[in-house]
């Protein structure tokens, strides 16, 4: 279905130093993401799906985070390894970003248009009335009712889903190749969140940008997702198609994962949660990190991390439990 590959992140690697020690965010994160498909990153808090946008973006707080190896590839270029300076025009032109919370996102001292035009008239250096008229159309395109008086208008002067509709504008209007959208619904409620994956859709289809959907809305991942990578621990665990991952999940905390989401067909009481917490990542197993909540767990996953299986050429996973050798000599604890 895709072909060309426009990020490429390999063996990514990332932590932070805090006064209680060193957090290991990242520790070896890898995954492609082809030209004009949806990606999603799920997984609980604090598993690493923000930190890897953030590293994508070039937005790690320093110098407390620190990347200890790894790649980010896209297209031609490691972004590891650009400047300050190369990064600022990456960012906003080739490569945008659409924040959880739209109020935080925009600067509320200053007019929307002002908000909309600054990254046009920084990075493609047109007119005022050019960048304003781009403004227009894109506030048009996501839904902004008479956009030219909004424009004159300042962020509290609009709702939560309006924020977030200009928001995306914002991110929209130097055209990127690679849309990065960190829970861009959490905010809203559900009528407006239908509508804000509307127009992601819509979007896609007109402009054929790539998009990197983080969320832990598993229902959000279903209506506009083509792949799906799950995290724990600072690691993807299983990546696949949407329908390998919804259909035939692999790792136990994949299935874990699908098995608490509220559905029509079964009463409330039959939800499956998630026992336990994840690991401390001051100090992470070195096996795997899924272990100590496993239903399955047997005596190596402990000790070894396991390696990756492909399951078909769009679907691995990282499980002790597809190594028929490994559940003969060791055994499930449980």
């Amino acid at each position: 279905m895709f072909s060309e590959i426009i990020l490429s992140v390999q063996d990514l690697h990332v932590s932070f130093k805090t006064f209680g020690g060193e957090v290991q965010a990242l520790r070896g994160v890898s995954f492609d993401l082809f030209k004009g498909e949806t990606l999603a990153i799920v997984g609980e808090s604090g598993c690493g799906k923000s930190v890897t946008a953030n590293t994508i973006m070039g937005l790690l707080p320093q110098p407390a985070a620190r990347i200890h190896k790894g790649k980010v590839q896209f297209k031609e270029r490691d972004l590891t390894r650009l400047s300050k300076s190369e990064m600022r025009q990456v960012q906003g032109v080739d490569i945008s970003m659409i924040f959880q919370d739209p109020m935080t996102a925009l600067n509320p001292t200053i007019k929307i248009g002002e908000q909309l035009t600054e990254g046009l008239r920084t990075h493609k250096k047109i007119s005022k009335t050019e960048a304003k008229k781009k403004a227009i159309e894109l506030l048009n395109f996501v839904g902004i009712p008479n956009p030219e008086e909004r424009m004159k208008q300042y962020p509290h002067q609009f709702s939560g889903g309006m924020r977030q509709r200009i928001v995306i504008a914002i991110a929209l209007i130097c055209e990127p190749e690679l849309l990065i959208a960190d829970e861009p619904t959490t905010a809203l409620d559900v009528t407006i969140q239908a509508q804000i994956l509307e127009l992601f859709e819509e979007i896609q289809e007109r402009t054929g940008v790539s998009i990197i959907l983080i969320t832990h809305d598993l229902g959000v991942v279903a209506k506009i997702a083509d792949r799906i990578a799950v995290m724990y621990a600072g690691k993807v665990i299983e990546i696949g198609e949407k329908r390998e991952v919804f259909y035939s999940p692999q790792h136990p905390y994949t299935k874990g994962l699908l098995s608490s989401v509220p559905r029509l067909d079964l009463k409330e009481e039959e939800l499956q949660p998630i026992e336990g917490t994840p690991p401390d990542l001051f100090a992470p197993p070195v096996g795997c990190p899924f272990t100590a909540r496993c239903p399955f767990a047997m005596e190596v996953c402990e000790r070894v991390y396991p390696a990756t299986t492909s399951l078909s050429i769009t679907h691995q996973v990282d499980c002790w439990l597809q190594d028929e050798r490994a559940k003969k000599l060791f055994g499930a604890y449980v």
